[in-house]
């Protein structure tokens, strides 16, 4: 579909992902409305829980709470959409909103690792200096980093709608279900050079520096905790733990989603539908439990919070 005659300007995309899905697009709404309401809710439990706790009002705890809350952006830039062209007999976007939706999908999965990269910072200030930290971590760099993590990867995407307006369409039909990294396989691109220079540029900035930094810091916490003894060891694997079992299944995860996405792989289109969708399914369920389960402050406000809510639903039935 190229234009409407209401919008003679307005160039449209339709998404060939859903083809195989039409059969039981009712069922894969309701799983899929599901898996959103679960995301909704669990991300927003402990999100609310630091932000009402004052002793969860720690650094470390700040940057869960930014991760959760990161989740849930990224989820509801996919969701919402994909929730209606499921109902949808035709589904079809603008070739604009496509470009926003996917410069705004990958600004988060940026902002992820950059996110993840302060965590690392902070648990190593923790673990390594620890009569530093509160003067180290203090407010002021708390929100330094924080602003950093979601601009940083925003502003280096924005050149892209840019660079994306030099290209003129050959292809009407996305291979998908939401817009991701392969709408610039729409393009007639005469010489991919600059754009290939420019993923380069992009991939190493926002991935491959926040991961070797991580890598190093975790590396540099190991031989530290090692050499300070059990108790520093037990601590260090209590709080980076967490953290590391985050990062390996986001990388992972990113990693399907390059190669789907970029990469010419013979896959079923409903096969391919369900690796596309892996960062927006898996991760924003995978935070919630990990850092409810694992961390220890969390876990314990999670399991008051579940008990009191056991004793007003059994007064409550009592009660009727």
């Amino acid at each position: 579909m190229d234009q409407t005659n209401d919008e003679p300007n307005v160039t449209y995309i339709t998404f060939g992902g859903h083809v195989e899905l039409q059969k039981y697009r009712f069922l894969y709404f309701v799983m899929t409305s599901g898996v959103y309401v679960l995301i909704l809710c669990s991300n927003s439990t402990i999100l609310c829980l630091i932000w009402i706790r004052k002793s969860l009002h720690q650094p470390m705890y700040v940057f869960i709470a930014a991760l959760l809350l990161n989740s849930l952006l990224l989820s509801t830039n996919v969701y919402p959409k994909l929730l209606i062209d499921l109902l949808s007999d035709l589904q079809v976007t603008s070739y604009l909103a496509c470009r926003i939706q996917a410069l705004i999908y990958y600004s988060l999965c940026g902002s992820e690792f950059l996110l993840l990269a302060a965590m690392a910072y902070d648990r190593y200030v923790s673990i390594c200096k620890p009569l530093r930290y509160h003067t180290v971590m203090r407010k002021r760099t708390v929100t330094a980093l924080l602003v950093l993590a979601w601009l940083l990867p925003s502003c280096q995407l924005v050149p892209s709608l840019i660079l994306g307006d030099g290209f003129k369409l050959c292809r009407y039909t996305l291979n998908g279900i939401f817009c991701n990294n392969a709408v610039t396989k729409l393009s007639c691109m005469t010489s991919a050079g600059p754009y290939i220079i420019y993923g380069v540029f992009l991939l190493v900035n926002t991935i491959f520096v926040p991961l070797a930094f991580i890598l190093f810091t975790y590396c540099k916490i190991l031989i530290i905790s090692y050499r300070r003894g059990p108790d520093v060891r037990r601590r260090a694997v209590q709080t980076c733990a967490p953290h590391l079992l985050v990062l390996a299944s986001f990388s992972c995860l990113c990693s399907y989603d390059v190669i789907v996405a970029r990469l010419e792989v013979d896959l079923p289109k409903a096969a391919r539908s369900v690796m596309t969708l892996q960062v927006v399914l898996y991760q924003p369920l995978f935070n919630p439990i990990i850092y409810g389960l694992k961390m220890k402050e969390i876990h314990k406000h999670l399991k008051r919070l579940f008990s009191r809510s056991r004793v007003c639903a059994s007064v409550a039935l009592i009660d009727n």
